[in-house]
């Protein structure tokens, strides 16, 4: 095969310098024409037969059976090809134009070439080239002027703009050929000394509307709005590669590019003469194809593809597309002229989109579902309603009879039981808390009553329901009814508090705010009828636990002042268990549950939609962008009339997903619907919220894209389809979010859009188990001291506790915590202690939020308005100097970051460009303070205060492909500690041993096993899925080849995610569980069938690397070693496992954490000699400590330096658990000591820490 001389890299085979010590200067310059030349004479030689290639012997024509699971009843999906008469699978009955193949189903033809197309593929093959060469300089932008004179050099003839057009004519999917703003290809930043690693630096180019509008010479617009010509190629990328260490050859990167010098990226001629060849072959069957249609419809071909070029011409924004002649583009042929005010059924939506030009078959087999329609029950009340409220009823909803489900609760009402309602979202819940209270006040003007909802949103969106059902009712007009959170405004709380009758809050505030201040509250609350609880679902896990305690002190003060008659109303969505969920949350027995929904609802259609790969029929050209998939989806329905809502996982998604809907909406020629679709997350002013809300409501906006603030029941009115981005961690969500389409009982569209994640792809192939699984269960846990412990103690600040009588309400542990945690007054009675003082309720957080935002504010030609606010933990990581911060789709650079001013200034600037930060997180404990002897082994698990350490150290710049374009190293890299409780164990060193025998990657097998255990932490714990999280493997550092300076301890931790420096107590109560938690894991590893790792077994859906590093059978002699059970070592893989291969190690030998000098130690495990399972003493003396460290040292100094090739994971880091950094914390007795029954022995250790 011929060879590349001159195109990207050098063909010597001599030895090269492993680094350089200056970066390579680059400059934005055009490749020379003779180098493309030379390159382009190898290619030619190599070239194709432009009159016919042969298809592969596995093409098969006809139709070709997809397996997949049947269980759910439904016929096998089966995958139609392209017919002769529909070329794209169109079922409009018209064959399109073009008929687009890839290299994995070429086309033939007997009809020769024209000379026409000769000279295109001639042409074609010239883009190739030099674009693939221009590829390997990242900061050439390949515009039509740059190329132009290497491309001509090649085909000795002038390149024009027809050429390229009709080249993308035959291949559009491959070639993006379109004008582009010229500050969009900048990436340098001005400010930064001499730039980047003293490469030149250029100015930002910054908004300003006026500039933006002044004509520039010749045409176009002005310096902010040139654009320039752009040529790409979009159906697959070159992989950055380095030099070889010996033989200089580009091979695959071995370390974390983090850690390289930016220096020009190296590429193989291998792989780029593939890449090449590819898209050649790709071309060549386009041409064939094109053939074969045209001799079928009897035209001219050479006329044809004249005709089709004037569709692919590109134009400045400036010139109007209405005077192009020749048919519109087919993504924009089926879309209406204008948004049509009454929308065609979804069904025929479906169709329309799927007969577009870019639909490639991404609705997977079996992952369409139509739920029919379902009509209305209806039901009669025992009682009868005042002709006010019935009027209120029709004028404001048309209501003329209530459903079965809303007649029911009421009755129960009526009839004096709480009540919990589980049915469908959407339907009609709110009525059965508004009917009663409503009721209740005509009858007594002095009734309370108070909503508790878990999100600020939806209390405003029932205060503006209520509102409108008062203003209809003859004497309750003027009631005061209105919110009471953090945004009310202090001089409006008092007339709240004193003449509100109904009361919209949350549980923070009731927390915080209300029941510590019970005097003030006290006739509010013996007037208290009705407690509304809406969303019980949210209160799971730890949120549960301490929500079911507020409620019982809640009950308590009530009871205390003469209330014994408060009823209980909580509407949840369909779980398994939302009558006894109800009875713990509350601690009342006279529960009704109704979950037998009347309500009506429309046809729904479920689509799993999956993102295409770049090109759509050959999987090795890689996965394409599904937030970019998701943002065509949402323009197509947004422009046919649907109103959609998107939810996304993170706040970043959101952005992008946002920024990528407006883009896509400008290439179709309709950027006037781009100020129709807004963002909604958190972070945002809750002005703008509140805004937003409305003008969704309203009807403004057609469109909007969310964060999981909007996946609970707030009315934002009307809704047609639900887009999901990436799956939402768990089948709940999913289900949850899909509720919110066809919340009008018209019919609806839910889409769950599939993203490179194994997790989704799991779902993809498996999309029968998003319907066949059941609801799950919710679980509260009352026995967690930690949580139970600070609920008592501001239970005795807002009146002192009596143990006999207040066990009712914090059950049998009480009294145990009283006399050993309170304050006795000597007549019965306890307090709070005085550690708690004056404010117990701070040290006692429900929910993981923080204080003290950070204004984020937009400087934009003197603007200084404030576009959000930033947590301070995510400050760091988001407001960077350098960074691009995204605010509603739009870039922002970050000019100056004040943390101790809680300031960020940003402006706004047009690039096409975004920032990553570049940071790593250490896991660490600092002390013991509990440790656990695993029966029958020798290894002891460890309980104590771990420090989560957060390094930012820089940034990448990264394209709108994914592509890094730069990487950046901050001057600022302090870091940013957490500090929380965890559990940890050590791996032992024989484990180690057997894992490097047999060359299996250690940091894989810890990993997997902290997955395995993790995934089964919810059996034994009550918690939820991100309660407990652990330490995730980077791939780029773990599968590296070379050394690394960060070296990690091989050890398995787990620590609390919420409740500060104490932690939430999820942690410790599996502490108390290690050993049938780690029991239960191997099991569970070992049972497993798959051959790699899966959901099952050692992978996990909330991974923050996505279970790249795992590695299934080392994890098996972790957890073997751990336990001490014996490890079938010939059933071990021998050598490198193909995902995970063993290269230099990243885990060195854990040394154990010493417990801090006179601190008090639980002991778990042992007997009096040390070798039982029941509980003993553990003595560690001074000269024991010291003998140890000696002998450590000596060890270490024995052994020597590792070889640099070879370095043991038995190396010790003398980085490792720092103890100067000890955790001092203000509620030291509240210590976590699990079974009150185990011995707690003092550890004589010297004053100094050990």
């Amino acid at each position: 095969m011929a060879r590349i001389p001159a195109a990207a890299i050098c063909n010597k085979n001599g030895s090269r310098k492993r680094k350089r010590t200056q970066p390579i200067e680059t400059t934005d310059i055009p490749p020379r024409p003779e180098q493309a030349e030379d390159a382009g004479s190898g290619e030619r030689s190599n070239g194709h037969d432009v009159q016919s290639t042969t298809p592969p012997p596995s093409t098969a024509a006809g139709t070709s059976s997809i397996p997949t699971k049947t269980q759910d009843g439904g016929r096998k999906a089966r995958r139609r090809t392209a017919k002769a008469t529909t070329p794209s699978g169109n079922d409009n009955g018209r064959p399109p134009l073009l008929q687009r193949n890839s290299s994995t189903n070429l086309v033939t033809t007997d009809i020769p070439w024209p000379e026409h197309f000769t000279r295109l593929a001639h042409t074609h093959r010239a883009l190739n080239l030099v674009f693939t060469f221009c590829c390997t300089r990242k900061h050439l932008a390949t515009t039509f002027d740059n190329i132009k004179t290497a491309v001509e050099s090649h085909i000795k003839r002038e390149l024009t703009v027809d050429d390229v057009a009709q080249i993308k004519a035959l291949v559009p999917r491959a070639v993006n050929f379109a004008y582009v703003d010229e500050a969009m290809l900048q990436v340098h930043v001005l400010g930064h000394p001499d730039g980047a690693k003293n490469r030149r630096a250029r100015e930002f180019e910054i908004v300003d509307a006026q500039e933006q509008q002044q004509p520039a010479p010749g045409g176009g617009v002005g310096r902010c709005g040139r654009e320039l010509l752009l040529f790409e190629f979009i159906d697959g990328d070159l992989k950055r590669q380095v030099p070889h260490a010996k033989t200089g050859e580009p091979t695959n990167p071995t370390r974390r590019l983090r850690d390289e010098d930016l220096k020009m990226p190296v590429y193989s001629q291998k792989q780029m003469t593939k890449l090449i060849n590819k898209r050649n072959v790709k071309f060549t069957s386009a041409v064939n194809a094109f053939l074969n249609q045209c001799a079928t419809d009897d035209v001219d071909p050479v006329k044809q593809i004249q005709e089709a070029q004037e569709s692919f011409r590109p134009a400045p924004t400036t010139e109007s597309r209405a005077t192009t002649p020749g048919p519109a583009a087919p993504s924009r042929a089926l879309l209406p002229a204008t948004i049509p005010t009454e929308r065609k059924s979804i069904a025929e939506i479906i169709e329309e989109i799927k007969a577009t030009e870019w639909y490639t078959g991404q609705i997977v087999p079996d992952g369409h579902r139509v739920f029919e329609p379902q009509a209305a029950v209806y039901g009669e009340l025992k009682f009868a309603l005042s002709q006010n409220l019935v009027n209120a009823l029709y004028h404001t909803r048309r209501i003329r009879q209530f459903y079965s489900h809303q007649a029911e609760a009421i009755n129960n009402l009526h009839d004096g039981h709480h009540v919990i309602v589980s049915t469908s979202t959407s339907s009609g819940k709110s009525l059965i808390y508004q009917i009663p209270v409503l009721h209740e006040l005509e009858r007594d003007r002095s009734t309370r009553a108070i909503y508790i909802f878990p999100t600020k949103a939806l209390a405003q969106d029932q205060r503006r329901s209520l509102k409108e059902l008062l203003g209809y009712m003859d004497g309750l007009e003027a009631i005061i009814v209105d919110t009471f959170d953090g945004d009310t405004p202090m001089a409006d709380r008092n007339l709240i508090r004193d003449e509100g009758r109904i009361i919209f809050t949350n549980p923070d505030m009731l927390h915080i705010a209300i029941l510590p201040q019970e005097r003030r509250w006290r006739t509010f609350l013996q007037n208290l009828k009705y407690v509304v609880v809406d969303e019980l679902h949210v209160y799971n896990g730890l949120f549960g636990s301490h929500v079911a305690f507020i409620m019982r002190r809640l009950r308590r003060i009530c009871a205390a002042v003469g209330n014994r008659h408060v009823q209980f109303i909580s509407c949840s969505a369909t779980v398994a268990n939302p009558e006894e969920h109800m009875r713990t949350i509350f601690g009342v027995d006279s529960v009704r549950l109704t979950d037998v929904d009347g309500s009506p609802s429309g046809r729904k259609e479920f689509v799993c939609w999956n993102t295409p790969f770049k090109d759509a029929a050959d999987p090795t050209s890689g996965r394409g962008d599904g937030l970019a998939e998701a943002a065509r989806l949402f323009s197509q329905l947004v422009l046919r009339g649907v109103r959609v809502i998107a939810f996304c996982r993170v706040r970043k998604q959101c952005e992008l997903v946002v920024s990528a809907v407006k883009a896509e909406l400008a290439r179709l020629e309709r950027s006037a619907v781009a100020g129709r679709v807004m963002g909604y997350r958190g972070g945002y002013t809750a002005a703008d919220r509140r805004q937003i809300e409305r003008e969704m409501f309203e009807g403004k906006l057609l469109g909007i894209v969310a964060t999981n603030a909007l996946e609970l029941g707030v009315d934002i009115g009307s809704l047609d389809a639900v887009l999901t981005v990436g799956f939402p961690y768990t089948i709940a969500n999913l289900r949850q979010q899909s509720g919110r389409a066809g919340r009008r009982n018209r019919d609806s569209l839910s889409v769950l859009v599939g993203d490179g994640f194994a997790t989704d792809q799991h779902y993809m192939e498996h999309p029968d188990e998003l319907f066949s699984q059941g609801h799950g269960a919710l679980q509260v846990d009352l026995q967690n001291m930690l949580v139970l412990e600070g609920h008592v103690q501001c239970a005795a600040f807002e009146m002192p506790i009596r143990p006999a009588a207040d066990a009712a309400y914090f059950g049998p542990q009480l009294a145990a915590i009283a006399a050993e945690r309170m304050v006795p007054d000597g007549t019965g009675f306890y307090h709070c202690h005085d550690r708690f003082r004056p404010q117990p309720w701070r040290f006692v957080a429900i929910r993981d939020t923080e204080d003290g935002h950070l204004a984020v504010i937009d400087t934009s030609h003197g603007r200084h308005t404030v576009l959000e606010e930033v947590e301070p933990s995510r400050a760091p990581f988001t407001l960077y100097d350098g960074a691009i911060f995204l605010h509603q789709g739009q870039r922002y650079l970050v000019k100056a970051f004040a943390p101790e001013r809680r300031l960020a200034m940003v402006e706004r600037v047009r690039v096409d460009w975004t920032t990553q930060a570049r940071d790593f997180t250490d896991i660490d404990p600092i002390e013991t303070e509990a440790i656990r002897r695993l029966a029958h082994s020798p290894s002891r698990a460890f309980f104590g205060p771990v420090r989560v350490r957060a390094v930012l150290f820089g940034y990448f710049k990264i394209d709108g492909r994914g592509r890094i374009l730069d990487a950046v190293t901050v001057d600022d890299q302090t870091p940013l500690d957490i500090l929380t409780k965890g559990m940890w164990l050590d791996v032992p060193r024989h484990a180690l041993d057997l894992l490097l025998a047999r060359r299996l990657n250690v940091a894989a097998a810890i990993h997997a096993a902290e997955h395995a255990v993790l995934s089964l932490m919810p059996h034994f714990v009550v918690s939820m899925p991100g309660d407990v999280r652990t330490e995730c493997k980077v791939p780029v550092k773990e599968l590296a080849a070379r050394p690394t300076q960060r070296k990690r301890p091989a050890r398995l931790i787990f620590y609390d995610a919420k409740g500060g420096a104490a932690g939430c107590g999820v942690a410790a109560k599996a502490f108390d569980f290690v050993d049938s938690l780690l029991g239960r894991a191997a099991d569970r590893v070992a049972a497993c069938a798959c051959e790699h790792a899966c959901l099952e077994c050692v992978a996990s859906e909330r991974c923050r690397y996505a279970n790249v590093v795992v590695s299934k059978a080392g994890a098996l002699v972790v957890l073997c070693a751990l336990l001490g059970r014996p490890i079938d070592v010939d059933a071990l893989p021998w050598g490198d496992e193909e995902l995970v291969p063993a290269g230099i190690e990243t885990v060195v030998l854990a040394e154990e954490v010493r417990p801090r000098a006179g601190r008090r130690v639980v002991v778990r495990g042992l007997d009096g000699d040390g070798d039982g399972d029941g509980p003993g003493v553990v003595v560690v003396k001074r000269e024991e400590v010291e003998r140890d460290e000696e002998e450590g040292a000596e060890h270490r100094a024995e052994r020597g330096p590792s070889p640099a090739n070879a370095p043991s994971p038995l190396d010790g880091n003398p980085h490792e658990h720092e103890h100067e950094h000890q955790l001092e914390h203000d509620n030291a007795e509240a210590e976590v000591e699990g079974d009150m029954e185990v011995e707690v022995v003092e550890v004589a250790i010297a004053d100094e820490a050990a």
